[in-house]
């Protein structure tokens, strides 16, 4: 007998950064449950946020983000070989588990290897600053141990001068992989590597972040924005309302001790801050600051009129949908290149944590509070992201690619 279910898709959000596994939970959330029967696997340090939600939760290992925060910083590969063979190992015991239809990544570059072992369609979200059709190629210079030594320009001559040989390094661990489970090499391109998938979403706006010449199976889902549920700090409803409030969050990845010194560049600004600490332990009030462990980030960014970050792409946008500005206090690649798009738009500015000056922070955070032009800019974006549709996006790609891989989507046999 034929029995209706939903379609299975099993989500591995790769647990570095909350910012890989908001997005999952994100789009999990807006899934219909009756068409869609969801399985979002992360490792346990995120499990505060998977209580009493619609799908269903499996643990996976994930190196710590002490681990590739201090990769990123020394610029070196974030997964070496005998990681990425566990995490196939992994990937593939969760899929003969699940016996999903759909596998979808996020991050987590393993299932390269072990979608196509378990021939399980596959699809990735990414960032379209990583797509190896994004209009802008060029590679920003990010903070490393020589930058905070050298002058600028000295090291940005270095660093490109040295691409050649780094980035195919970064890029052997995973084509080693590969090539030991006879699929063919991705290449020294190392946005091949981290966007390959039978399908890839990109979590952004398409003006933000062109593509050109991009297949089909390169799609824009648009903006992805999450933020936890929560009880809100005591001071929330309390806060002075003389002058402008600015939101401050450097997420999980911000380097050590940087939400500190920006609390006290902002410290002699006629604004009111309210901080998110990312879990440490601040007290509720520092100056001018009010600061809580964690924030909703989107309604925080509804009520400033700037927001200070990390410069990562799921903060940016819970600004930019509130179409508020934005000041990146960039570190990794990611963060640089997130910040080239909004900066080119005009909503946004950057600034190096390894060059940040109390007097620079607390300069560029007054432009943003003050000149209209950029807070027009912003509101103009926001009207246009929130016409996107990322669900709709996210179900229609679904469909299609488990369509190509033969699965029937509206009546199949329950094993």
């Amino acid at each position: 007998m034929s029995i209706r279910r939903p379609l299975r898709i099993l989500f591995f959000a790769e647990g570095v950064t909350l910012a890989h596994v908001a997005r999952p939970m994100s789009i999990a959330q807006g899934l219909d449950p009756q068409i869609f029967d969801c399985t979002i696997a992360c490792h346990p340090r995120y499990s505060r946020f998977l209580s009493d939600v619609p799908w269903k939760n499996a643990e996976l290992n994930s190196i710590e983000t002490a681990q590739f925060l201090d990769a990123l910083s020394r610029g070196r590969p974030v997964y070496d070989l005998p990681t990425l063979r566990d995490y196939v190992r992994e990937d593939l015991a969760l899929i003969d588990r699940i016996q999903p239809d759909v596998v979808v990544g996020d991050f987590r570059l393993s299932l390269s290897v072990s979608a196509r072992l378990a021939r399980v369609p596959y699809l990735t979200v990414t960032n379209a600053y990583w797509s190896p059709h994004y209009a802008h190629r060029s590679f920003p210079l990010p903070v490393l141990p020589m930058t905070r030594l050298l002058p600028i320009p000295v090291a940005k001559f270095l660093f490109d001068a040295a691409q050649p040989i780094a980035f195919p390094m970064h890029c052997r661990p995973l084509n080693l992989l590969r090539q030991e489970n006879g699929l063919p090499s991705l290449g020294t391109d190392l946005r091949r590597v981290y966007t390959d998938a039978d399908m890839t979403l990109y979590a952004d706006d398409p003006d933000l972040f062109p593509l050109i010449d991009a297949p089909d199976r390169h799609r824009f889902l648009g903006p992805v924005l999450w933020e936890p549920a929560m009880t809100l700090p005591a001071w929330w409803n309390e806060l002075p309302d003389d002058r402008p409030l600015v939101y401050v969050t450097l997420g999980t990845s911000g380097p050590s001790g940087l939400l500190t010194q920006v609390l006290d560049s902002l410290s002699n600004l006629q604004v009111t801050v309210i901080a998110s600490s990312a879990g440490q332990d601040m007290g509720q009030q520092r100056g001018n600051a009010f600061v809580a462990p964690y924030l909703p980030g989107t309604t925080a960014a509804a009520r400033s009129v700037c927001v200070i970050c990390n410069g990562g792409s799921l903060t940016s946008y819970q600004a930019l949908i509130a179409g508020v500005p934005v000041l990146g206090i960039a570190s990794n690649m990611d963060q640089f290149m997130n910040m080239e798009g909004l900066v080119r738009a005009g909503v946004g500015t950057c600034l190096r944590s390894d060059r940040m000056s109390k007097q620079q922070l607390g300069w560029s955070a007054r432009c943003l509070v003050e000149q209209p032009g950029t807070k027009d800019r912003a509101r103009e974006l926001a009207g246009k992201m929130r016409e996107s549709n990322n669900g709709g996006v996210f179900e229609k790609a679904v469909l299609e690619l488990s369509q190509v891989f033969s699965i029937d989507k509206t009546s199949r046999t329950r094993p």
